[in-house]
């Protein structure tokens, strides 16, 4: 490789808590003659450390993270003022996170199971300054924009929070309130406090109803 196609060559930070995707995404990434990887974590501690000293021109980042979120990830790097495009790759529902992911700050979404190389072309596209999104995604973003100056009551789901969303997934998991503050990081207190307005903005009367939508939520999503 000789200085000037070195000169172009991008690199991508991968975060990701699974070794054989974060692995294939190696894989991925290196056959590119246009992108290497240049560093491979599964936490966002560990990231902000890599962003610091490699200075990606790209992450691409899972949401459920080792003790956090990407999306936290996201905000941590807009805090301190680090600019770095992110792309969201997750088995989560697009129809849930994609927007989440957008407006949190990342530049694009795209599922785990898409082939290879739609996320060759997503990294591609938010490397280049674009912004990615699936066409049945684009299509209700577009839609969503059109009748922005028509008023309508959010959806249940749509009221919860990301750190929210985070807990009520890991209720539906049937995590108790001190494996989710270990797994989260957080103080079981504040844990019980999430789920309590969880509970408010679902209109949910009680512990057991949380329980029971929570795991119906995650068993039909296979998440």
């Amino acid at each position: 490789m000789n200085e000037s196609t070195a000169a172009e060559t991008k690199k991508i930070l991968i975060v990701e808590d699974h070794p054989l995707f974060r692995g294939m995404l190696v894989q991925l990434i290196d056959k590119d003659l246009g992108m290497t990887v240049c560093g491979e974590v599964d936490n966002i501690k560990a990231a902000m450390a890599c962003i610091e000293t490699s200075v990606p021109d790209a992450a691409i980042v899972d949401i459920t993270l080792q003790g956090s979120s990407g999306l936290e990830l996201i905000k941590d790097l807009k805090k301190r003022g680090l600019s770095v495009p992110v792309l969201i790759v997750s088995m989560h529902e697009e129809g849930l996170y994609a927007e989440r992911s957008l407006r949190a700050g990342a530049r694009g979404y795209i599922s785990k199971h898409e082939p290879p190389s739609e996320v060759i072309s997503a990294i591609r596209k938010v490397v280049g300054g674009g912004i990615y999104l699936s066409e049945h995604m684009t299509r209700k973003v577009l839609e969503k924009l059109g009748q922005a100056d028509k008023p309508s009551e959010p959806s249940g789901m749509d009221l919860l929070s990301d750190r929210e969303m985070e807990v009520f997934q890991l209720v539906g998991r049937g995590k108790n309130s001190r494996e989710i503050s270990e797994q989260l990081n957080l103080g079981i207190t504040t844990v019980d406090s999430y789920r309590q307005r969880i509970k408010e903005k679902l209109g949910l009367k009680n512990a057991a109803a949380l329980y029971l939508w929570a795991a119906r939520w995650v068993v039909e999503r296979d998440i």
